[in-house]
């Protein structure tokens, strides 16, 4: 596996070895080594799967302290654009965002830690994403930035005016008015 920094501390693109032949393919998505090595250590207690249809916009999602969650995010089919925003006060990129095409052709990974918001956008005519995360779904600690928010103003790379969002989504505040208590650790 390769892991690659990105402008914002503590995320990381995942690119595993993938043995193809005339079978398919092989690659191992997930090495606990690896992340205690390279990341820190980590225990994934939860695996989610979505499954969401083109121009679909889920997000930006997140569990605040006591219950924020690392997670690991991959495609199994499909292409989405995946979104996170940096929620953790004192990092140098506070309210920045990041995006990356992850695909099953290109097979890359996201590692989200804890104190970002997470989200997605559906590219292809579907797509199911898997993601594991180091805390159980706590309702009462889940929080969210909407999507379209001016301040992040974040490219979708879909159609505003043809995307696809929960009611739950289209209620979520803007990022001023977000909650969010994550503070940055220089360890990160």
């Amino acid at each position: 596996m390769n892991l690659i920094s990105t402008p914002l501390q503590g995320l990381f693109i995942i690119e595993p070895r993938v043995f193809t032949d005339q079978r398919g393919y092989f690659f191992e998505s997930y090495n606990k080594g690896l992340f205690d090595n390279k990341i820190r250590p980590l225990q994934f207690i939860q695996d989610n799967e979505s499954f969401s249809r083109k121009y679909v916009i889920r997000g930006l999602h997140y569990q605040i302290n006591p219950h924020a969650q690392d997670k690991l995010i991959r495609v199994i089919s499909g292409t989405i654009y995946d979104v996170v925003a940096d929620l953790r006060k004192g990092s140098e990129s506070f309210g920045q965002w990041f995006g990356l095409e992850l695909s099953s052709e290109n097979k890359k990974q996201l590692f989200i830690p804890a104190g970002f918001a997470h989200g997605f956008s559906v590219l292809s005519d579907h797509a199911s994403i898997s993601y594991k995360c180091s805390d159980f779904h706590h309702p009462d600690s889940e929080f969210g930035i909407h999507c379209f928010d001016p301040f992040l103003d974040i490219d979708w790379k879909v159609p505003q005016k043809e995307a696809v969002l929960s009611e739950k989504d289209q209620k979520l505040p803007p990022f001023e008015e977000a909650i969010m208590n994550f503070e940055f650790k220089q360890t990160e």
